[in-house]
């Protein structure tokens, strides 16, 4: 019999070679110096052979203990082998569920994605795809499965949301079969089960008149003064509504005339060189005063510690009488996009460059965040004096 001194003492040789306890538990020890705990026992008249880890993660005692397990099985016709192959098939099921390779996605490529982005993602699939499909394998899942996910999103309205759905899971789908985690991305056989989502396009003035009206509006805006620099700087820099209310003072530099968004509040996760014109500095000097110690431009007006909300735009818009269907915050991106398209025959790479989406070159590759620069900043200059001209009612 096997003792634990004996076990201990146990030195590898050129050969593997085995100590022998009782009731078939040995100890195979390698030329390495692992120790590998073996129960031999007949099954069916053949000799076969379990193994049961190694030492000392499995003392001596425990090694005991499943032995006798394994001979109770063997005694009642059982083979402890498949019990082992069932447990792990088991185990390998949980550890590749569609909720672990989901998330396991998601951390990989959430360095990729701006935060908001990335938070979007996980709260889908926690709200509307872990509830029902997390616990399974993904190997198992069918694209009925998936659809029926779809249909309860769509069930609530939200059939824009139940396309974005299915277009995450793919992306999870595709991953697993790049990790060997699954055969084939399923949702390919739901092309046209949903309707599809209608396009909804952001509302937004892009007549000059209208325009013109809207800015004389902006500097007659009676409400906070905070809100009020917030709405003079919309237009003049055309950003996202939240890169515009996440400002922060550390990101513009009055010297170089800029305005450094860093990649992590950015759609594309890229960073943004905004540009800042005569009239964008100007307004900046004027709120500089009253916010300029703190770190948001435009903070709430509760607590400046964050930014101002979401809706802060939104809701002065309305209080000008610009209803959702004609205004936007979203809206003077829009604007701009084609007025100094159409009006001002700006070219299309510098406006698409500052709006930051991605513009591919000649060759085929993304520009980089400093392309074209100087004629972007050309652009801002133009686009802000072009804007004091509707104001002052130039012939439009």
């Amino acid at each position: 019999m096997l003792t634990d001194i004996k076990i201990k003492n146990a030195k590898p040789r050129d050969m593997k070679y085995k100590l022998y306890d009782e009731r078939g538990l040995s100890l195979l020890i390698t030329p390495a110096g692992g120790k590998l705990w073996r129960f031999k026992f007949d099954f069916n008249g053949k000799e076969q052979t379990l193994t049961l880890r190694s030492y000392p993660d499995v003392s001596l005692a425990e090694a005991r203990e499943k032995r006798d397990a394994a001979r109770k099985l063997v005694a009642h016709g059982v083979d402890p082998r498949e019990i082992r192959k069932a447990q792990k098939a088991a185990k390998d099921k949980s550890e590749n569920s569609f909720e672990v390779v989901a998330r396991e996605w998601h951390e990989k490529y959430t360095p990729t994605w701006s935060a908001s982005h990335a938070d979007t993602i996980i709260k889908r699939l926690i709200r509307d795809v872990f509830p029902w499909m997390g616990a399974r394998p993904i190997s198992e899942i069918k694209a009925s499965d998936v659809l029926a996910v779809m249909r309860r999103v769509e069930s609530r309205g939200a059939l824009e949301t139940a396309h974005r759905i299915k277009t995450i899971c793919g992306q999870v789908f595709r991953y697993a079969v790049s990790t060997d985690r699954a055969e084939r991305d399923t949702t390919g056989d739901l092309k046209g089960a949903l309707p599809p989502a209608k396009e909804t396009h952001r509302a937004a003035i892009t007549d000059p008149k209208q325009a013109a009206d809207l800015l004389r509006a902006i500097d007659g805006y009676q409400g906070s003064f905070v809100t009020r620099c917030a709405l003079r700087l919309a237009p003049q820099v055309f950003v996202r509504p939240g890169e515009l209310r996440q400002a922060e003072w550390v990101e513009i530099d009055f010297d170089a005339a800029e305005w450094n968004i860093p990649a992590e509040r950015m759609k594309m996760n890229e960073p943004l060189i905004v540009p800042l014109s005569r009239q964008a500095l100007e307004i900046l000097r004027e709120i500089k005063p009253l916010t300029g110690n703190g770190r948001y431009l435009f903070p709430s007006i509760r607590t400046s510690t964050r930014p101002m909300s979401n809706n802060a735009i939104l809701s002065a818009l309305r209080r000008m009488d610009y209803s959702k269907d004609v205004m936007s915050g979203h809206g003077f991106r829009a604007m701009a996009r084609t007025m100094l398209a159409e009006r001002l025959l700006v070219p299309t790479e510098y406006i698409e460059l500052q709006l930051a989406h991605a513009v591919m070159g000649p060759n085929g590759r993304a520009y980089n965040r400093v392309a074209f620069l100087k004629e972007r900043r050309e652009m801002m200059q133009l686009w802000s004096d072009y804007l004091d001209g509707l104001k002052a009612g130039a012939k439009i």
